[in-house]
């Protein structure tokens, strides 16, 4: 069988002020039709230029310096503009990895999709929206025909990626190149997402290249696997043996970064130390050697060439063998659960609800139903993890408590003093005492403010200290997030996402806080950085005494870092117990869901797995359902369900659900798996 794709020592490099930046380097990659094959790496290792190297949409300083295209026989860097537009859309077709930017927000849905059909084929307006209707309905765009007449702003980012994919499919493309398509969704939606890009390769005998960082992802969805590191191809193999043998150390500590299902117990992450290397200097050695705990004198001086043992490649000349480190350097001891002091703060029956309003004088005509009779208590030195899908309440009851956004209704308790009611706000020292950590740290860090004035500005508005004392605690608490203290004089946007999140941790604990709500803080980034926040807050935590709100919709995630979980659907707690409980044996079949839709790094688990699909996009917080408001996605729902609302039950001493046909018997802890289908 002849590839449908071909790319050969592929060479990539931007021009800047003073020189060439080599971005990619001697690349080569082989798709058969029908073929899925991953690319995977960190945040500047290459993988999104060779994607758009292969649409030729490379930006205005960026050139193929060297090497050949080949897609379907034509050979794409021998064509014009004009003729590279003919196969755009056609032959090959982008799925972006922002899919908001990506769509215009003045056009309806129905009109941007049946674009590509006009270009290509001349086809009528009618005939372009008949067949936006159809790779809508391909999608399984929920009401797809209401869709057409809607603009991307209405909706949410599930709704958004599955219009892009319907884009991308309007001409039937031979190879579809995917983006990191699912990096900002939640793991329902990012598993609806990736099933839905399965059945089409299968359906349409569709060619597919992943490009992701996240090796679950890569381990169920793909037939062959590439790893990158700094614009070079440091290992490749079948999916299987790759996850089976793995033998680039860059692909093993990828792997071992990563929160796992699998774990037993909950140990340190094996974080990768150090940066990638700067593509703008020159390299001599290995890439990865700086940051390799394998590495030794031959490594920095020489730089190896892909070996071959049958079809499996990897350019490292100590390679290890298997995809599980023999030690991981500070990974080794199980972390015990925090031994909780007394109560810190105490939720009781939250209300949140944002008024809709419409005519001249803008009255209310109905209201978004944000957060819903919540209670829950938080231990001082613990954390509590807060778990759901975007648009569930969680961020909002974060920013409650911070005194970020005022309460409908309920009480805020902290030290069992009543600091949060209805038309009640905080005072300085209640700031004082509690911070917030955003999930954006760039949108959240002035931009036209150094560093140094973003940390000390806490300390200014509290009137803390001298000039010279506010110095001193900057340059201290750089020192405590692993920032040298040049980064002081230096602005948000000369930092990575990994770094920025490390300056906001600072700026939270710049006063000395009792609480920090943490509201996604790693969930837009690489699982290797990702890993080095999540220990260092770990860290801060065990040093300072910290208390911690985290709030995810990743359970792997928020397991590893929780003491107390509470899972939260559409406004409501539906089941809160200790890590151990809601992780190991959880009674509720959203939670069960939520557990079953995080990806496996491992692809014969993941292909064979079986449980609770949590299918459809969240309902409208302006009409939650009648009863059980999960009830119109639960496999196990019944009539009982839409007309009575369940109450919470006990199902161990410190675990709790509120479900009319729950997973566990009430009144005693099962001993289930944390995957195990219902």
């Amino acid at each position: 069988m002849s590839a449908l794709l071909s790319v050969q020592n592929l060479r990539v490099q931007f021009s800047t002020r003073n020189s060439f930046v080599t971005a990619v380097d001697d690349f080569s990659l082989t798709i058969e039709p029908g073929e899925s094959v991953g690319l995977v790496g960190e945040s500047g290792c290459g993988k999104t230029t060779t994607g758009l190297s292969i649409m030729r949409l490379l930006p205005g300083n960026g050139k193929i310096a060297a090497g050949t295209i080949v897609l379907d026989g034509v050979e794409l860097n021998a064509l014009s503009e004009k003729q590279m537009q003919d196969q755009r859309g056609r032959t090959v077709a982008l799925i972006p990895q922002d899919p908001m930017s990506s769509l215009n927000p003045t056009t309806k849905i129905g009109k941007q999709i049946g674009e590509g059909l006009r270009i290509h084929h001349g086809a009528s307006d009618a005939d372009a929206r008949k067949r936006a209707l159809e790779v809508l309905e391909m999608v399984e765009m929920p009401r797809p025909s209401e869709r057409l007449d809607q603009y991307p702003f209405e909706l949410s980012g599930g709704l958004r990626q599955r219009v892009i994919i319907a884009m991308g499919l309007v001409n039937n493309p031979k190879l579809l190149i995917a983006d990191e398509p699912t990096t900002a969704l939640d793991v329902t939606i990012q598993a609806q997402i990736l099933d839905l890009i399965d059945n089409l390769r299968t359906t349409l005998n569709m060619s597919v290249l992943l490009i992701t960082h996240d090796m679950g992802v890569i381990a169920g969805r793909t037939d062959r696997v590439i790893v990158m590191y700094g614009g070079k191809v440091a290992e490749r193999a079948s999916t299987e043996e790759l996850f089976a043998r793995m033998r680039h150390p860059y692909s093993q500590a990828l792997l071992a970064s990563m929160p796992n299902l699998e774990n037993t117990s909950k140990h340190e992450l094996a974080s990768i130390a150090g940066v990638p290397p700067d593509l703008s200097l020159e390299i001599v050695g290995c890439r990865f050697a700086p940051r390799c705990s394998f590495a030794q004198d031959r490594c920095r001086i020489e730089e190896p060439s892909l070996a071959s043992d049958g079809e499996h490649q990897y350019a490292c000349f100590y390679p290890v063998n298997g995809p599980r480190p023999v030690v991981i350097r500070s990974a080794t001891a199980a972390i015990e659960a925090t031994t909780g002091g007394r109560e810190l703060v105490r939720v009781e029956n939250l209300v949140k609800e944002f008024p809709i309003t419409a005519g001249l004088i803008r009255h209310k005509v109905n209201a978004v139903h944000a957060v819903s009779d919540v209670s829950f208590s938080i231990n001082e030195g613990e954390t509590f993890g807060l778990v759901g899908e975007s648009g569930c309440g969680k961020t909002t009851i974060g920013r409650m408590l911070v005194g970020i956004e005022s309460l409908t209704a309920g009480r805020i308790y902290f030290e069992d003093k009543v600091t949060s009611a209805k038309k009640k706000k905080l005072s300085l020292e209640e700031h004082r005492q509690r911070q917030m950590m955003f999930q954006d740290p760039y949108s959240s860090l002035n931009p036209r403010m150094k560093v140094n004035e973003i940390i000390a500005e806490p300390l200014l508005v509290q009137k803390v200290g001298t000039k010279a004392d506010r110095q001193r605690r900057v340059f201290e608490l750089l020192d405590v997030v692993g920032l040298p203290q040049g980064a002081a004089d230096r602005y948000p946007h000369e930092f990575s996402g990994g770094q920025r999140q490390r300056i906001g941790l600072a700026r939270a604990l710049a006063l000395n806080p009792r609480l920090i709500v943490a509201d996604e803080p790693v969930s837009a980034l690489d699982v290797s950085i990702q890993a080095q926040i999540l220990n260092l807050m770990k860290g801060l935590q065990s040093e300072h005494h910290l208390t911690y709100m985290f709030v995810s919709h990743d359970l792997a995630v928020v397991y590893y870092m929780a003491d107390t979980i509470g899972v939260m659907y559409l406004g409501k707690i539906v089941e809160i117990g200790d890590a151990e409980s809601v992780f190991r044996s959880p009674a509720h079949p959203y939670t069960q869901g939520l557990l079953d839709s995080v990806p496996i790094p491992n692809p014969i688990e993941a292909r064979n797995r079986r449980g609770i699909q949590v299918r459809g996009e969240l309902p409208s917080p302006i009409n939650p359902p009648s009863g059980c408001r999960f009830r119109t996605r639960c496999p196990r729902a019944q009539d009982v369900c839409a007309n009575v609302e369940p109450p919470m039950e006990s199902f161990g001493p410190r675990h709790q659900a509120a479900c009319h046909f729950p997973l566990q018997p009430v009144g005693s802890t099962a001993t289930t798996g944390a995957a195990a289908a219902s």
